[in-house]
């Protein structure tokens, strides 16, 4: 349960540059990408760690 909570918390503090536009194919950007820094990348690496332990522990979970 923590780690779930933790996954949403992590997921909802980055910071969309996109816009939903993007989310259904649409590239409002203008082709311009940037490079994650600081806080940012942190806060992405911790989103993907928190990603892959929530992973493992739901099929853990299957087995016991």
């Amino acid at each position: 349960m923590i780690l779930s909570i933790l996954l949403i918390v992590t997921i909802l503090l980055q910071q969309s540059k996109e816009g939903l536009g993007s989310a259904f194919g649409g590239d409002s950007s203008g082709g311009v990408s940037y490079t994650k820094r600081g806080a940012e990348k942190t806060l992405f690496s911790a989103t993907i760690i928190l990603a892959i332990l929530f992973t493992v522990s739901s099929i853990l979970g299957l087995f016991v």
